[in-house]
C-alpha cells in the first residue's frame, strides 16, 4: 500500500536533452499535486518516471516503505493524455480486459461504469464512441480496481464542465479515502492540491 510518494533532486533527460533537474516533491495520502509548466517542459515525462517507464538521469523517486518494484506493479495508475484504447474492441472487452489485468473484478467494473454513465455505451466498438466516452471508460479502468496513486496526464481535456466535476467528486473521494494523486495539467483540478511549476529554463520550482 502507498503511502508516501518521495522525488528527491530529480533530473530527466530525453533525446539528449535536459528536461529539468533539481526537483523536489513530497506527497502524502490524501494529498494532489499539479504539475504546472508550458508544453514540453517535462510534466507527462515526470509521470512516466514516477511510473518506471523512464529512467532518471539523478535524483531518487520512492514510495515510502513500499518497495518501488511493487509499488508500480501493483500501487498506481497512469492515465496517459491518450487513453491507449484498442479501437476495434467494444466498450465492454477494453473494460473487462484492464480490469481483470489490473487486478479487479466483475462487479467492480460494472459499478465503475454504472458511476461513469458508460453502461448503455459498452457494446459500442471505442471508434464509436467520442472524446469525453472514451476518457470516461479510461476513468472506469481505474475505478475498476482500485490503486492508491494515480498519476494522471491532463485528465480533464476531453470533459465537458459537468463531467470535469463529477470527476472533482471521484478524486476528493479517492484523497478522503488516503489516495495520492500527480497530475499533469493545464486546467486547475477541481480539488485542493500543491502545484509544482516546471519552469522553461528547465529547472524545476
Amino acid at each position: 500500500m502507498i503511502t508516501r510518494l518521495e522525488i528527491l533532486d530529480l533530473a530527466l533527460a530525453r533525446g539528449g536533452r535536459r528536461l529539468f533537474s533539481g526537483l523536489t516533491l513530497n506527497l502524502a495520502a490524501g494529498e494532489a499535486c499539479a504539475l504546472t509548466g508550458r508544453n514540453g517542459a517535462g510534466k507527462t515525462s515526470l509521470l512516466r518516471a514516477v511510473a518506471g517507464l523512464i529512467t532518471p538521469e539523478a535524483g531518487r523517486i520512492s514510495f515510502g516503505d513500499t518497495d518501488p518494484a511493487d509499488a508500480r506493479a501493483q500501487g498506481l495508475h497512469l492515465l496517459g493524455h491518450l487513453d491507449g484504447l484498442k479501437s476495434g474492441r467494444t466498450a465492454r472487452e477494453e473494460l473487462d480486459f484492464w480490469t481483470r489485468w489490473n487486478g479487479g473484478s466483475g462487479p467492480a467494473a460494472a459499478e465503475a461504469a454504472r458511476r461513469l454513465e458508460i453502461t448503455p455505451l459498452l457494446d459500442l466498438e471505442i471508434r464509436r464512441l467520442s472524446a469525453g466516452q472514451r476518457r470516461r471508460l479510461a476513468l472506469a479502468r481505474m475505478l475498476s480496481a482500485p490503486r492508491p496513486l494515480w498519476l494522471l496526464d491532463e485528465p480533464l481535456s476531453p470533459l465537458d464542465s459537468g463531467w470535469r466535476a463529477r470527476f472533482g467528486e471521484i478524486m476528493a473521494e479517492h484523497l478522503a479515502g488516503g489516495g495520492l494523486i500527480l497530475a499533469a495539467i493545464h486546467d486547475p483540478l477541481p480539488v485542493p492540491a500543491q502545484s509544482v511549476d516546471i519552469r522553461a529554463d528547465g529547472v524545476a520550482a
